[in-house]
């Protein structure tokens, strides 16, 4: 299993008129999570799309237990429990600065060819950072 931390304030542009975290703007948090945990391995999403090879997003589930705030200081826990192969699941848990759990996620990528947009195994590159995770 691979675990990742990633830290993110809440901006005034990501907030609604009652200061709240808009709810849309989640989605975006999980992109941030995921990207930064794939760098935590040394493993760049952008060389792995200029290799040919797209991640795009299949499933998008959400909880949201309390508010994130404005200028809140937030951690994202991404979790990915299964090793990838045509498709890869990620888990994430938002707590904001008092370390209480706010929100909770799950998103499904697929691995496609960008040449054909056809299902692909996971990047042998990518698996191969993960070994140690799940061995």
């Amino acid at each position: 299993m691979y675990v990742h931390e990633t830290e993110y304030r809440v901006r005034y542009a990501d907030t609604d008129q009652m200061g709240y975290m808009y709810y849309g703007n989640y989605a975006r948090l999980y992109e941030i999570a995921r990207v930064e945990a794939f760098r935590s391995l040394g493993y760049s999403y952008k060389e792995m799309e200029e290799s040919g090879v797209l991640m795009p997003v299949y499933e998008n589930h959400s909880r949201f237990i309390a508010p994130a705030l404005y200028d809140e200081m937030l951690t994202i826990r991404t979790t990915l429990k299964v090793k990838p192969a045509v498709r890869s699941v990620f888990n994430y848990e938002i707590f904001n600065e008092k370390n209480v759990l706010i929100h909770t996620g799950e998103t499904t990528l697929v691995f496609l060819r960008k040449d054909n947009n056809r299902l692909v195994a996971a990047p042998a590159a990518l698996l191969l950072k993960l070994e140690p995770y799940f061995s």
